[in-house]
């Protein structure tokens, strides 16, 4: 008796701690919150302890702050340009009519309020409050009462209850909108400490959970682009609910079990048994980051195993040098090395073969880089590892900020690497920025929420210190894993130049290390503390440790020299052989036509091995940017009409061009392009 009324102890004991988990918000205000994963090696700081101070980013940052998001919530709320709350508000019962635009509207709506949001964490703006207080309001009247809500299927059903179903459609993107309410959800609640948008969430997690408890193989398979990955593992790590990280790990291991999986959707086969990088971009990297996730929670070793095979192949052999991804419009399924299909698939937005990086035609989603930036971060957090803090600076800097115009008004949803109005055919998206990307303006507000977001990327912390991801005028007011207080001031006009001053205005009394990264493209780094060297290994894509008894006023010096650098490419990169790329720093440039004498072409123009490019500050767009000037050769003017071969010509003469980052193209006008240019060695 007394070991049974001690075994119904036990089981009240756990059944309340249950639901204390349930109930029990996390402490951690991070954007991603690692703070309790128990395989990330690092965790994050809180949302807002980061302020961007002078230089890069505090000029992206302010232009967000003042244009990007005001500009992007008017479109969105605007029913002549784009149905996006219009959707809700008629889901919501408050206005009558049909559903319009793409079936990914909702998620493109969460991802604007989650850089609202975000942007109050810094701000705390109270319009900012009271502006995500109305919408809530919205979207909670718009939800179904078992937490379903997709405001396609909600509007049919008001409409005709005989035909709309949820999950019908497996096209119809309805866990891609949930994911990204569940991390716009967790962002706001660390945000303001409110949780009515919170509450939505986790009504739709709880959906979704049902869901998959009984849902048909061909049901599960909706994931059509899987953000909700990460955000049931965001919403774990804030509820602390363990249902949450069953459903985690429950998505990992249903996706390939069904007989009609696509390489597109990279479900032909098992998760555990893919060994390609294949299939939609965006859905890739998507899967990517929330499977890391997945493994910082659960330490399961076949999914990480999977993720670096994964990242090696787009790293050595399918991202651009920009940290593009998706080289291909439309194409087919490699030819089954990894699956051996009976058939070949074609593929959309995709990741194309090894060594298949085309230039004028390459896709390059702005929403796939963005992906490659959310994988990089989870995996930097995971490992501590600085080589994908390398590859998201390298996205972040080039083809993640090229998907905005400098004004942050007009947007691309591809990013070529050249673009020439020769070309004989019209492409499928505009190569001018436009201020509405019709039926597919999925990458605006993902752009929009990035740049609210980099503070966020910019530190990490462990129980040896802080780590400095990337680097720009900051200040930093935070907390050590130990609760001890950090502040510490950052000036410094990366990515223009590469002296970094850190000035320590609050330092713990016990000695702790600062991880300083040095980038992989910089050879002869040198740190200075208080004036004099320090005995650390300044290696080249690595973190420098430097451990001490650190006080108040210390300053350190780290100077990251930035020649200019020609890159060539492996030479199964077919469409740039014998090219070269202008790098310095983290920022690829380019050449516009602009900058050419009139009637010269972009692709005349050939850069010399040895060459007297130097940096020069300019603006556009009152931007402050800095272009490498000075002389290259100009090849043979002879008419390419009608001719597909002729005989090699020799430069005629020399010309002064102007090479701009390669983010900043497009934004004086129409222009044509070139990111690989001819060396001349």
């Amino acid at each position: 008796m007394k070991m049974m009324k001690t075994l119904i102890k036990i089981k009240c004991i756990t059944a309340l701690l249950a639901l204390a988990g349930t109930q029990v918000m996390a402490q951690s205000k991070a954007l991603v919150n690692t703070s309790a994963s128990p395989y990330a090696k690092l965790g994050s700081v809180d949302m807002g302890n980061v302020t961007w101070t002078k230089g890069f980013w505090a000029d992206r940052f302010q232009v967000c702050r003042d244009t990007m998001i005001p500009n992007l919530w008017k479109v969105y709320t605007d029913p002549n340009v784009s149905h996006a709350f219009k959707n809700f508000e008629i889901a919501a019962k408050l206005d009558t009519g049909s559903h319009s635009g793409p079936p990914f509207h909702d998620g493109d709506f969460y991802k604007l309020f989650e850089a609202v949001a975000s942007m109050y964490a810094v701000t705390k703006d109270p319009k900012l409050d009271a502006l995500m207080d109305k919408t809530i309001a919205v979207i909670a009247k718009a939800q179904r009462a078992d937490g379903y809500i997709h405001t396609p299927t909600i509007i049919a059903e008001r409409n005709d209850p005989k035909n709309a179903k949820a999950f019908a459609d497996r096209l119809n993107f309805e866990t891609y909108n949930l994911g990204h309410l569940m991390t716009a959800g967790c962002v706001h609640y660390r945000a303001t400490g409110k949780k009515t948008m919170l509450n939505l969430a986790i009504k739709a997690t709880d959906y979704l959970y049902n869901f998959y408890k009984k849902a048909s193989p061909e049901l599960a398979r909706n994931a059509i682009c899987p953000s909700h990955y990460m955000g049931v593992v965001e919403m774990y790590r804030t509820t602390r609910d363990p249902k949450y990280l069953e459903l985690s790990k429950n998505l990992i291991d249903i996706r390939g079990l069904m007989k009609d999986g696509t390489d597109d959707n990279q479900d032909r086969i098992p998760f555990r048994k893919q060994t390609k990088v294949m299939g939609h971009a965006v859905r890739a990297n998507y899967l990517f980051a929330g499977a890391a996730d997945v493994y910082a929670e659960t330490g399961d070793q076949s999914i990480k195993d999977v993720l670096d095979l994964m990242w090696n192949d787009v790293v050595t052999r399918k991202m651009y040098v920009t940290g593009g991804c998706g080289a291909l419009y439309d194409g087919v399924s490699p030819d089954g090395t990894s699956y051996q299909p009976t058939d070949v698939q074609k593929v959309h937005q995709a990741y194309g073969r090894d060594y298949q990086l085309p230039n004028f035609t390459a896709h390059n989603e702005t929403c796939a880089n963005i992906g490659n930036v959310l994988w990089n971060w989870r995996m930097l957090q995971t490992t501590g590892k600085a080589q994908y803090a390398d590859v998201m600076e390298l996205a972040l800097y080039n083809s993640v900020l090229s998907g905005i115009s400098l004004n942050g008004k007009n947007f691309l949803y591809t990013n070529p690497m050249s673009y020439s109005d020769d070309l004989p055919f019209s492409q499928r998206w505009s190569k001018d920025r436009v201020p509405y990307i019709k039926l597919s303006n999925c990458c605006p507000p993902n752009v929009v929420r990035t740049i609210a977001e980099v503070s966020d990327y910019a530190y990490s912390v462990s129980d040896k210190g802080l780590y400095f991801n990337l680097y720009g005028g900051n200040a930093l007011n935070t907390k050590l894993k130990d609760g001890s207080a950090l502040k510490l001031n950052v000036v410094t006009e990366y990515p223009w130049d590469g002296k970094v001053s850190i000035t320590l205005q609050q330092a713990p009394k016990n000695a702790y290390s600062m991880f300083l990264r040095i980038p992989g493209w910089c050879k002869e780094a040198t740190l200075l503390v208080n004036g004099k060297p320090v005995e650390a290994a300044l290696t080249s894509g690595e973190y420098a440790e430097v451990n001490r008894k650190w006080k108040t006023g210390d300053k350190i010096e780290l100077n990251l020299p930035m020649p200019v650098q020609l890159l060539e490419s492996n030479p199964l990169v077919e469409e740039t052989r014998n090219q070269v790329a202008v790098k310095r720093g983290p920022v690829v440039y380019c050449l516009e036509s602009a900058d050419l004498p009139k009637g010269q072409k972009v692709f005349n123009v050939a850069i010399p091995v040895k060459n007297n490019l130097k940096p020069e500050l300019i603006k556009i767009e009152s931007s402050p940017i800095m272009s490498l000037t000075g002389q290259a050769d100009l090849l043979g003017e002879a008419s390419w009409k009608n001719t597909l071969y002729r005989e090699v010509g020799t430069a005629s003469s020399k010309v002064n061009v102007r090479l701009i980052p390669y983010y900043a193209w497009g934004n004086r006008g129409h222009v044509d392009m070139a990111t690989w240019l001819p060396v001349d060695r």
